[in-house]
């Protein structure tokens, strides 16, 4: 069966066009409710990209904390304050409704005024990037993950949280992010030198990505490695692009800032790079670990990415380490620059190996899935007798 399925969401970030689009061919009807105002640029969904996209009225503020890995936690809350009008006027049979705050709070508002409505809550989130939030926010999200009808999380991680929160494991679906891989697999598996192993970092320029430890423990192992070279590129802005710009290194170190780079030149810029590097300390998931493993990029990466965790074999298809222990970081920086050459190519083939099957098929496949179980869930509850006061 087709649902009428209205998304809810604060933003549309590129990398979504493709699965929306096959989610869109599997729904009766797909609507899509934004929150952040929409924009014909190279950092959302264009409004033109023939989905239905529906720009809500919104306020939005923000709330800083400091994390327990020592960096800012700066959240937007965002209110848009006609969802219930909103979902009126569409008449969905299945509501998504994107992470546990107000937005999914007036979802479920509405999931209880229309008794033939289903909600399924999208929980991006990890155990690591959830550990500042405040005991009024715990509350809230035990009672809407106990009212949701099925809970979508990108990982293992992400089940744990919400099930220590009262969602039951059976109403639990894990469904790992994934972007269009056709573009990153069509490149080509090898590198030469000297770009076997060129490091590069796509995202934000920000304290929570981990740049500055990372980049301190990659110069140290420069300066004790003099006669090898080490490029490492950095692709994205941000508050810290002056202070990387401007860091002191030793002569072997170079750093590249490209800026932004569009989403659609993302493969130009991974042809070009032999590793990636994300050191973040603390994310939900992380896109570019599936785009880069695509590519055949084996992952420098963070244990505070759910990406990381669930798709990267340590000394298979990349290597682990918890950034805020710089021993870690410093061993897996100089097992990944010290890998043979022949080593390096049978990590770039199982790392493409683990995603290829990560299409947005697949993921609209799963959130199909976990629709039809909140519909046919429902269908079970309003069926019950007991529930319907025949007795």
């Amino acid at each position: 069966m087709k649902h009428r399925i209205a998304l809810l969401t604060n933003f549309l970030p590129p990398y979504r066009l493709a699965f929306l689009r096959e989610l869109e061919r599997r729904c009766e009807s797909l609507r899509i409710f934004v929150s952040t105002p929409l924009e014909d640029g190279p950092r959302m969904v264009s409004p033109k990209s023939g989905l239905g996209i529906v720009q809500q009225r919104s306020v939005q503020w923000h709330q800083t904390s400091r994390h327990t890995h020592n960096f800012t936690d700066r959240l937007a809350i965002q209110f848009p304050y006609d969802t219930i009008a909103q979902l009126r006027e569409f008449r969905p049979d299945v509501i998504v409704s994107g992470e546990l705050g107000l937005r999914t709070l007036q979802a479920a508002l509405y999931r209880r005024l229309v008794a033939k409505s289903r909600l399924v809550v999208w929980a991006t989130l990890s155990e690591v990037t959830e550990q500042t939030r405040g005991q009024a926010r715990h509350i809230l999200r035990r009672a809407l993950l106990r009212m949701a009808d099925a809970v979508m999380v990108n990982g293992e991680s992400g089940a744990c949280y919400v099930e220590r929160f009262g969602a039951p494991k059976e109403r639990v679906f894990r469904v790992p992010q994934t972007t269009d891989v056709a573009h990153f697999l069509a490149l080509p598996a090898t590198r030469a030198e000297p770009i076997r192993r060129r490091l590069l970092y796509c995202g934000r320029l920000i304290e929570l990505k981990g740049l500055i430890p990372f980049l301190s423990c990659l110069a140290d192992w420069a300066g004790l490695h003099p006669d090898q070279k080490v490029d490492f590129w950095i692709a994205g802005d941000g508050p810290l692009r002056s202070t990387l710009a401007t860091y002191a290194t030793p002569r072997n170190l170079s750093i590249k800032l490209l800026g932004h780079v569009s989403y659609d030149r993302l493969p130009e810029v991974h042809v070009q790079s032999g590793l990636l590097a994300f050191p973040t300390l603390a994310d939900e998931w992380g896109m570019v670990v599936v785009e880069a493993m695509a590519s055949g990029l084996p992952v420098l990466g963070s244990a505070y990415s759910q990406a990381v965790v669930e798709l990267v074999v340590d000394g298979k298809t990349g290597w682990i380490f918890r950034p805020d222990h710089p021993s870690e970081m410093k061993a897996a920086i100089h097992r990944a620059l010290s890998e043979p050459n022949e080593e390096l190519d049978r990590f770039r083939l199982a790392a493409r190996l683990r995603v290829k099957t990560m299409t947005p098929v697949a993921m609209a496949n799963q959130i199909v899935a976990a629709a039809d179980f909140a519909y046919q869930r429902g269908a079970r509850l309003d069926s019950n007798p007991l529930r319907n006061g025949a007795f």
